[in-house]
């Protein structure tokens, strides 16, 4: 498999005010924030536009469990299917299930320090 990863494709955290602490990133450091967070929007090296999201999240959202952490890290990836059989054969461990939204394919998976990665097959058009 060529190419595992493609880019960063979000950055989510728990924190204890999400809504003030969106408005104090707007206002200090001036991110267009949204409901979500921030969508950062770049070209890759082909042109294509794609995105990466910023979220702020509850501090008592369930979300990245079964990780303890307090943040998740979302990958962007070309075929999501074709990895995840790679990382299976890998020994990596994979969390539920594939889901799949208007906006492209998810899955989960553990790292080795307990932090669970999304991986995500975007369809940025659906943004745009």
């Amino acid at each position: 498999m060529k190419n595992r990863v493609t880019g960063l494709g979000g950055f989510f955290f728990k924190s204890d005010n999400p809504e003030k602490t969106k408005e104090w990133y707007k206002n200090h450091l001036g991110l267009a924030t949204d409901q979500y967070g921030c969508t950062f929007w770049w070209k890759d090296k082909d042109g294509k536009d794609c995105s990466t999201q910023w979220s702020p999240m509850d501090g008592k959202t369930t979300y990245f469990q079964p990780s303890q952490k307090p943040f998740m890290m979302n990958f962007r990836v070309e075929n999501l299917i074709e990895l995840l059989d790679v990382l299976k054969k890998e020994g990596v461990t994979i969390v539920g299930e594939i889901e799949e939204y208007d906006y492209g394919k998810f899955a989960w998976i553990m790292d080795p320090e307990g932090n669970k990665l999304e991986l995500w097959e975007p369809i940025d058009s659906a943004f745009l």
